[in-house]
Formats: C-alpha cells, sequence, structure tokens
C-alpha cells in the first residue's frame, strides 16, 4: 500500500463551522459542593447503558462547573423546554451583567443538592465514576441514580448556532 502524506491539523474554526450541522438538545449541567453551586449550558449530554444506567458529559475545565463536580463527584442535569431558552442563554454566559446565574431562578432537588431547574423536561441526579481528560476538556462517566420526566413537551434544540422548535 502507497504510503500517504499526513494531513496537516485541523483548525478548530474549521471543525467548529462544520459541528453546526450537529443538531442536539440542550441541558443544563450543575454541581454543588460545600455551599456553593454553579452550571452551565452543556449539549454534549449522551445516555451510554441502560443496564447499568450511565450517562456521559464533557465540561471545560476551566469551569466553575467543572470544579464543583470533580469536588463533589456528582452533578445534576436539566434538560431544558423550548419555553427555557433565556435560561439556555444565562447558563451559556451570555448574559455578562448576570453575576448568579441562579437568581430568580426556580430550582428543586432530587436526591443530591444539586439544583434543577423547574419547568425542564427531565432531570437526572449523577454520581461520577470515571473522569478523563480529553483535550481542553473532561469527559465523566457517570451512574444516574436518580431520575424524573417523561420527555413530554417542546423541547429546545439548538442547531447552526440557533435555537429551534421541533413540529410534530
Amino acid at each position: 500500500m502507497a504510503q500517504q502524506d499526513p494531513q496537516p491539523p485541523l483548525d478548530s474554526e474549521t471543525l467548529r463551522r462544520a459541528m453546526r450541522a450537529w443538531t442536539t438538545g440542550v441541558t443544563v449541567i450543575t454541581a454543588a459542593h460545600d455551599g456553593q453551586q454553579y452550571g452551565m449550558t452543556v449539549n454534549s449530554f449522551t445516555s451510554i447503558s441502560l443496564e447499568p444506567p450511565l450517562v456521559c458529559v464533557t465540561l471545560k475545565r476551566l469551569t466553575h462547573t467543572h470544579e464543583l463536580v470533580e469536588k463533589s463527584g456528582e452533578f445534576a442535569v436539566t434538560i431544558l423546554s423550548a419555553a427555557q431558552e433565556e435560561l439556555s442563554a444565562r447558563f451559556a454566559g451570555k448574559r455578562p451583567q448576570v453575576t448568579d446565574r441562579f437568581e430568580g431562578v426556580p430550582t428543586t432537588t432530587l436526591s443530591i443538592p444539586a439544583p434543577l431547574i423547574e419547568g425542564g423536561m427531565a432531570f437526572f441526579n449523577c454520581r461520577v465514576l470515571s473522569a478523563r481528560a480529553v483535550g481542553e476538556n473532561t469527559l465523566f462517566v457517570a451512574e444516574v441514580i436518580a431520575a424524573k420526566g417523561e420527555g413530554e413537551g417542546d423541547p429546545l434544540v439548538y442547531h447552526n448556532r440557533v435555537y429551534w422548535k421541533l413540529e410534530k
């Protein structure tokens, strides 16, 4: 077999533009530890297994949420509804005037102290089983220890840097 010339490394902006074609749901990942709580908008949330119940999420390492997930060993997930677009922007840091992302946001909990955003479509409490550095992020694999929700309602969907609503 003939040897091929090595490909030049892919630049991040080219990848970012291509990834805009990937349509995802929108979640807010939250964590609480030692009296602190923080959360961030994430679309890198995936179910891995039903038996045992496993999910994964990827968090950028230099974030407050990542720090609290590492310290607490657990996190909560809220799958946002179409009516929660503003909350997605808030927890994504797109509202710089907001210093406390939870201020005025109704929350609840399941079995761990990490807050869940009321009005979400589904909720999960997760205990970290493993963490692996991947690029500038950490891939957390976690056991789902509590869940609530039936998936009813209109999901918040993100595609090509814009929020979308699904039609039946």
